[in-house]
């Protein structure tokens, strides 16, 4: 075959797709409008704090199918680290009180009957309430199918909903929490171990793709900006990049993995997401105490995950739309007065970067989901790819690379 697909955008929806799409037939382009792959899942070497540290701090489960495969593909599935069972260590830091969440490996939950296992202060009982998520009524927000209060809602339901939605619990969609909730907690221990990127996003989840598609004579063009579609009657017929327009064949065939908002702008009558929601991430320079958990829940303070990494603590604030508007430097002592209380490190601010991500993902509200589209446009061949379309999850890295391999299997079954 002689068709080639142009892949816009090089973050994970467009790498993963552009992974599957290598071994097939045909040639695969794919087009990137900045200076380097990833998206907002990415690392850089930042001057303040005189390392690399990530855009984002991103957690994998195991359970993530779609984004352990795509490791795999690419040969870097060894460069995520985390515990051989599912542990999740927090603490309290309006009481000082520390606990850690020990999930069984098997989908029948008996950690839930276990007290030295389950939440501090719940009964068994409690989690029946849970039920209710696993298959809630149509167009309903969480609050509107659970109650949003109790010792389980704020020291496990909440925690886990902010960190998988990015909003408020009561206002997300049930429907999206239920998909989280089948994914982990009804999954089981096997599907809940937390998994780092302990090198980098980029050394773990870029670099690998890159080289993996390099091998394959796959072309990835950075600096090329799409500036607008030459559309037909059913096809998209050009893609004008300003100093080039590439004119497509009659096989040829478009994967747009770009934000929703740019891909507004560039496909007319297009629904998309419109409300957003920010993350906040602060980075610190300083050597983690003994002892330090990879990964720490944090509950009744700024903070609400410290990471721990080589060299450098790192605090994740999700649904942190409060915060953007911070001075940076009054957030960065806010933050480490936190951490340095709940590490024991000195009090002295050292080096830090705040990275603050104001339109880091769709409003995941009932109204918000609805506007998700899928993958199929109504051009012949222009395909959406991202995790703004409807893949039945938040915006994660699962669901932007199973977007990325649904395009791919789109355009391989055609």
């Amino acid at each position: 075959m002689t068709r080639t697909v142009h892949i816009i955008g090089a973050g994970l929806a467009g790498l993963s797709a552009a992974v599957k799409l290598s071994t097939g037939a045909g040639k695969v382009i794919v087009h990137e409008a900045t200076s380097a792959a990833g998206g907002r899942c990415r690392s850089y070497h930042d001057a303040s704090v005189g390392m690399t540290i990530d855009n984002g701090n991103h957690l994998l489960l195991s359970g993530n199918r779609a984004a352990i495969d795509y490791l795999r593909d690419i040969g870097a599935a060894e460069r995520l680290a985390g515990p051989p069972h599912a542990e999740f260590p927090f603490v309290d830091f309006a009481s000082g009180e520390r606990w850690t969440l020990r999930f069984n490996d098997s989908r029948v939950p008996f950690w839930i009957f276990d007290p030295t296992r389950r939440v501090p202060g719940t009964r068994a009982l409690d989690y029946a309430a849970l039920l209710r998520l696993l298959r809630p009524p149509f167009g309903k927000t969480v609050g509107e199918v659970i109650a949003c209060k109790g010792l389980l809602y704020d020291r496990l339901v909440e925690p886990l909903l902010v960190a998988a939605l990015n909003i408020a619990p009561p206002q997300g969609s049930a429907k999206l929490a239920s998909a989280v909730i089948h994914e982990t907690l009804a999954a089981g221990g096997r599907a809940c171990r937390p998994l780092l990127a302990r090198e980098g996003l980029s050394a773990t989840l870029i670099e690998p793709a890159l080289a993996f598609l390099q091998q394959r004579r796959v072309a990835v063009r950075f600096g090329e900006q799409l500036r607008a579609f030459r559309f037909g009657t059913a096809r998209v017929e050009a893609l004008d990049f300003g100093d080039e327009t590439i004119a497509l064949s009659a096989d040829d065939t478009v994967i747009l993995a770009v934000p929703p908002y740019i891909a507004a702008s560039l496909v007319r009558g297009l629904q998309v997401p419109t409300e957003f929601r920010a993350i906040v991430n602060a980075h610190f320079r300083v050597d983690p105490p003994a002892g330090q958990p990879p990964i720490l829940g944090v509950l009744k303070g700024t903070v609400e995950w410290l990471f721990a990494f080589p060299g450098r603590l790192s605090v994740t604030i999700s649904a942190g739309d409060r915060l953007v508007d911070t001075p940076r430097e009054e957030l960065a002592k806010t933050i480490w007065g936190e951490v340095s209380g709940l590490t024991g490190l000195p009090a002295e601010l050292p080096p830090w970067q705040i990275v603050r991500e104001r339109r880091a993902t769709f409003a995941a509200t009932p109204e918000q989901d609805a506007r998700r589209p899928g993958a199929e446009t109504s051009w012949q061949n222009l395909i959406l790819a991202g995790d703004w379309t409807n893949t039945g999850l938040p915006a994660t890295i699962e669901g932007a690379i199973r977007s990325g391999n649904r395009a791919a299997g789109l355009i391989a079954s055609r």
